[in-house]
This record gives structure tokens, sequence and C-alpha cells, in this order.
């Protein structure tokens, strides 16, 4: 598997090390004032070596309860719709752009989001995906700075040498909105032919 440069000379041992450290350091964090109020941090769970890798916004009450990524309603959501491209939820790897759950579930404040953007940088670094798909718009900003996700869901960009972006709706205002949920259900069919392509 292709490995981004930084990254291109560990052997695998090293790089599952690697991420297993990131993940302590991630669980340890106190760069924001989200760590005040967290019960527990989010780094994420799935694959080691996943061809894709799920960006969502942050941990909810249940994830910030159990310390692991969409695990509630819209969770179950997203399982099944990775189910319904013929992969399961192990297959992927899942992430949020902030680890720590914003208090009564508000929006990440732009201090919060640059404190996680590096954990965010590394872990893409060292899962190496071939597709990283936004749910949402604060990871959507990510890669795709300035667009609304109703305009650009279902668009992909690539964002390094063998490596896209695929915009989608966040899962749970998919569930809120029949017709998102129509779109998030369309724009994850594209991930198949996606990963053929790359």
């Amino acid at each position: 598997m292709d490995r981004t440069p930084e990254s291109a000379h560990l052997s695998n041992e090293d790089r599952i090390q690697a991420i297993l450290r990131l993940e302590s350091d991630i669980r340890s964090c106190t760069r924001c004032r989200l760590c005040e109020t967290r019960t527990h941090t989010v780094p994420g769970e799935g694959d080691f070596s996943p061809q894709i890798v799920f960006v969502g916004e942050g941990p909810g009450a249940e994830e910030d309860r159990l310390g692991r990524p969409f695990v509630g309603r819209s969770g179950r959501f997203l399982d099944g719709m990775i189910e319904s491209v013929g992969l399961r939820r192990e297959d992927v790897f899942i992430t949020s752009v902030v680890k720590c759950r914003p208090p009564d579930n508000r929006d990440p404040r732009p201090d919060e989001l640059a404190a996680c953007w590096p954990y965010l940088d590394r872990q893409i670094e060292l899962l190496a995906p071939s597709v990283v798909v936004t749910l949402g718009r604060f990871s959507m900003q990510r890669w795709f700075p300035g667009e609304r996700i109703t305009r650009i869901h279902g668009q992909t960009k690539q964002i390094s040498p063998g490596r896209m972006a695929l915009a989608m709706f966040h899962p749970a205002a998919a569930l809120r909105n029949p017709r998102w949920r129509d779109a998030f259900a369309a724009d994850m069919q594209k991930l198949p032919g996606l990963l053929e392509q790359l």
C-alpha cells in the first residue's frame, strides 16, 4: 500500500505503534477547554489499514460516555449505509475533527478545531486511506474550504497523490431531512466506483 512521504519509511508494525501512541496522546490531551468537560476522548476506531476514513464533527453524549465514535442513532444509520456498499464498520476507520464532546453538542469553536487538526492530519497520514469521507460541514471545511455542504455534497477532490476526499452530509442531518437522507444514500453509492478508480 502506498504511504504518504512522512510515513513511507515506517514498517507496518511501526506504523501501528505510531497510531497507538497518537491515540494515547489524544486520550491525555489538554490543548483546549473541551478537556475540562469530557468523560472520554474519542480518537476513533476501525481498521488501521483502511481504504476509507470517515471524518465526522465531534462526539455526542453516547460517544463521550463510551469513548467510541458514532454509536448512537446516527451511528447505526451510518453503519447501515456502509453495509449498503458491501463494507462493514470494521473495514473502515471512523473519527471526528474534534476528539472531545463540545458541551450540549454545540458547534466546535475555531480554537478547538485548531487544537485538534494536527491529530486528524496525523491520523490521515498514518492510516493512509485512499478516500477520506467528510461527514458534515466542519470536516468538509478541512478539505473543501469556503464551500457549502448543500452545494457540494457528493463531489470529490484530490487532496494528495492517490487520495480523494468525498463530501457528504452528516448522518444526523440526513436522519432529520428526508431529501438529505436520499442524497446521503446516493453519495455513499459513489464509494465503490471511487475506490476502483483509485
